[in-house]
Parts: structure tokens; sequence; C-alpha cells
């Protein structure tokens, strides 16, 4: 693994089912497959992992807290269009969780994975 990738650990219900959306919608390569426990995806430095409810992270807490998905935390990824990328995403059956909002730094949505768990594409101002 190189030392300048960022990992990010998310929890999702259906661990193929996050491999299928993250590869066929945001371009992710798959790196290990070990569902329904856990996968890894990878898309330039980032490497994100799909840990499913059978997962060492899906653990209660000492507390009985249980961790689960859909939380507001959401790894942000760059995009050069995103009207255009908006536009795929919708006609491939992607869900988003609100419309694109255009502030003083670019333009942002949020999508949904089948878990809820958040993706902001952001498209700078300057692009």
């Amino acid at each position: 693994m190189p030392s300048d990738m960022v990992n990010v650990r998310y929890l999702v219900d259906d661990v193929e089912a996050s491999i299928d959306w993250y590869t066929h919608h945001l371009g992710f390569a798959v790196l290990t497959n070990y569902a329904p426990a856990f996968a890894d995806v990878s898309r330039g430095s980032l490497r994100l992992l799909l840990s499913g409810p059978t997962s060492s992270a899906a653990r209660p807490m000492s507390d009985g807290a249980r961790p689960r998905a859909g939380g507001w935390n959401r790894i942000h990824l760059i995009v050069d269009d995103l009207a255009k990328e908006v536009a795929r995403l919708k006609a491939e059956g992607a869900q988003f969780r609100d419309d694109m909002v255009k502030g003083p730094g670019g333009a942002q949505v949020l999508l949904v994975d089948p878990s809820g768990n958040l993706v902001e594409l952001f498209q700078p101002a300057n692009r």
C-alpha cells in the first residue's frame, strides 16, 4: 500500500452492492473482496474500506452502541464539470441527497451510496 494513500472507512449494509456502486458510478477499482464482511476499493490516492455488518468494524462498542452506515461525514471528490456528472449519474439511476449548491468556492452536490453514506461531488469555482 503506497504511503501517500488516504484510507477512509465506510460502514455499509451490503458489501457487494457497495462494490458495484462505487466501481460503476464513480470509477473505483476493487483492491480486495472478502464479501460479505469487507472489501476495499480505490480511486487515485483514496482507498475506501467497505465494512459490512459482519466485519470487525461493525461490532458493538463497549457501551453497547452499534456502528452504522449513513452518517453525514463524506468523501469529497473533485470533478471538472459537475452538471455533466450529475446528468450522467441521474441517467444511471444514482440517488442524490440534495440539489446542486453553488457558493464562492464552487459548486457541490451530495450523492447517496446504497447504504446511505454520502459522496460529495465538488467543482471548484475556477473550473
